[in-house]
């Protein structure tokens, strides 16, 4: 027993900021952005917060499946720039569904989504649950340093669901980790302790872009090969691949490697830049509500982020 895809949800603010926007923030330009990224505008928080985000997108995600809050089994859910470290996001969204269940967060930064489909996964398999809400919300605009141009324009706000039942729709899947801060870091506050003598942080994105592509791209290629091939699946069978939406360019790569059209590699990135763990629930409501995904289909998903970690699955539709 595994699970199925029962409905799903999410939420953008209404905020749109356009790249000769930010152009009045930081030195940058439209043709800058789209050039090395893709991206043309993103949506940013002006009242909402990170737990706002995931209970709008799962509110969404719980009436498209004709779920009830008190159905739920189990709430997972997914964030690097939630409001608070505890309660966790799980906990929050929880509260302003009116559920009861457990709900927990998973940290795997832009990769989570994935990884909270996996730990579904188990709960699925050992019959403990039957309905189970996954979430992934992230308010970036609170975490990046809008005077460093190479990750203010990457980063985008909103969130994204899905409500998971019992079924056989996950067919295979696989989770990467190789753990380090080198390439790609969200330090925490240094905190005030008058005891503590070493290095002072500030609680910003930092990233090595070059590293981070090369890294993406082999990650991407690696993980969409190998879970097609667990669940005996070719490229020609193949729906969509929706990936993680961080750089158009690392998705342009990865496609030519993979030798897979690019009109079956889903993108949203131009309108709504890198939600990290958002990125992926929200193409696939996306897909979903515009009526692109048909019962049957066959779609691979796949993340990249910090870490650094990978994730990749097969879906049948």
């Amino acid at each position: 027993m595994s699970f199925e895809i029962l409905g799903t949800g999410s939420y953008v603010p209404e905020r749109v900021v356009t790249n000769d926007e930010l152009s009045n923030y930081v030195e940058t330009s439209d043709e800058w952005i789209v050039k090395r990224v893709g991206i043309r505008e993103r949506r940013v928080c002006t009242s909402e917060t990170t737990a706002d985000l995931g209970y709008l997108a799962a509110k969404n995600a719980l009436e498209n499946s004709n779920t009830a809050p008190e159905d739920l089994d189990l709430i997972l859910a997914a964030t690097v720039s939630g409001d608070s470290v505890s309660p966790s996001l799980a906990c929050m969204i929880q509260k302003k569904l009116g559920a009861t269940c457990p709900a927990y967060d998973v940290n795997a930064a832009c990769s989570a989504f994935l990884f909270l489909l996996e730990t579904a996964a188990g709960y699925f398999a050992r019959k403990k649950v039957k309905k189970v809400l996954v979430v992934g919300a992230e308010r970036m605009s609170r975490i990046v340093d809008w005077e460093d141009r190479s990750t203010c324009v990457i980063f985008g706000d909103g969130a994204g669901a899905a409500v998971l039942g019992e079924g056989e729709g996950y067919l295979s899947s696989k989770l990467f980790s190789d753990g380090g801060d080198d390439v790609i870091c969200i330090p925490t506050p240094g905190g005030k302790s008058p005891f503590y003598q070493g290095e002072e942080t500030v609680p910003y994105v930092m990233m090595k872009g070059q590293e981070t592509f090369k890294f993406a791209v082999g990650a991407m290629c690696r993980d969409v090969l190998e879970v097609m091939e667990d669940a005996g699946i070719s490229k020609e069978e193949l729906a969509y691949i929706i990936p993680h939406q961080a750089n158009q360019r690392i998705l342009d790569f990865a496609g030519k490697r993979l030798g897979i059209p690019m009109e079956k590699i889903f993108m949203n990135i131009d309108r709504l830049g890198n939600t990290s763990s958002a990125s992926i629930p929200i193409a696939i409501d996306e897909l979903n509500r515009n009526g692109q995904l048909k019962k049957g289909d066959l779609v691979v998903l796949t993340a990249f982020g910090g870490g650094l970690s990978s994730a990749a699955c097969v879906i049948r539709w």
